[in-house]
């Protein structure tokens, strides 16, 4: 039987079920004052009272599992964030906004916006460093459309630039978008994320230099000359951090075609997501969906802050 055939998928009632069960554990609670002293409201669309619905029995508002997270104040169905958020989780190099308005049958407008606030809840909170216990870590930098206000020439520096940092051990990726490729930008970024005993793997770009000092090793493989992993020594290499880019590059071009600066930090959010939660480390799409959807709490997204224009809810 087909993912997509669960009854949360397509029935709103079952959809709230659904998400409650992970949100509230069999325990739901007020948001307002954390009572649990909570009463269940039957939904009646004669009367426009809304699925979902609970009252608190102590400071007597109203509320729903929507309440503090990336569904609040949408009017989309909650069935149709579950299959969006499904689409977006098991696509692995991403989906259009404009797929998910065929998709949903929605507008374009909405597919946008709502795909913007699931990247949102797939923007990890976790900033303990890379490389715990001697771990090796890749570090590279990748390259992609255009700065703003740039014009296009030789080279990359009209280009937006992104660092990239794997744990090995781990499995997981952790990007960020930098204006520069100074050392002075870079170093804080690897120091701070990676720990002093890790093993650092980068290219032979000299601004790692300076960096891998701080670290228990520091090896390098030389792309100039078409080394790409030290013979002799397979360990070496950065050819984990480049699978990662593919990836990234494709989904981008391919998928997204354009980003403005301004949303690639979300973009970044989204692939580092599926890639700590790949199949390869026994994450598959049906858990690495609920695994979003836990994400969904205290990360309301309005279209002020994700388009920087008029408010609008989606």
């Amino acid at each position: 039987m087909s993912v997509l055939s669960k009854p949360y998928f397509h029935d709103e009632a079952a959809a709230f079920a659904f998400v409650e069960g992970i949100i509230w554990n069999g325990s739901p609670h007020c948001p307002t004052c954390g009572s649990v002293k909570i009463y269940a409201i039957k939904p009646n669309p004669e009367k426009k009272v809304r699925m979902g619905l609970k009252k608190c029995g102590d400071c007597k508002r109203q509320f729903t599992v929507r309440i503090g997270t990336i569904f609040e104040e949408s009017h989309l169905p909650l069935h149709k964030w579950l299959q969006a958020i499904y689409l977006m989780c098991s696509s692995k190099k991403g989906i259009s906004a404009k797929q998910l308005e065929r998709t949903l049958e929605c507008t374009y407008k909405t597919a946008w916006f709502l795909a913007h606030r699931i990247r949102e809840a797939m923007r990890s909170g976790d900033l303990s460093p890379f490389g715990n216990d001697g771990g090796v870590v890749e570090a590279d930098e990748t390259f992609f459309g255009r700065e703003p206000g740039k014009p296009v020439q030789r080279g990359v520096a009209h280009k937006m630039k992104v660092l990239t940092l794997i744990d090995r051990e781990t499995g997981r990726a952790r990007s960020c978008v930098i204006d520069d490729l100074k050392t002075e930008t870079i170093g804080p970024i690897v120091l701070a994320n990676v720990q002093r005993e890790a093993a650092l793997m980068t290219d032979e770009a000299h601004r790692f230099q300076s960096i891998g000092r701080h670290f228990a090793s520091h090896d390098t493989v030389n792309h100039a000359k078409d080394e790409y992993v030290r013979y002799g020594d397979p360990v070496i290499t950065t050819n984990t951090v480049e699978n990662y880019f593919s990836v990234f590059k494709r989904g981008m071009k391919g998928t997204y075609q354009h980003c403005a600066k301004k949303h690639l930090h979300r973009y970044l959010a989204e692939f580092d997501f599926r890639y700590s939660n790949r199949s390869a480390l026994g994450c598959e799409d049906q858990e690495r969906t609920v695994r979003a959807l836990v994400g969904i709490i205290g990360k309301r997204l309005t279209y002020r802050s994700a388009n920087g224009r008029i408010e609008a809810h989606g």
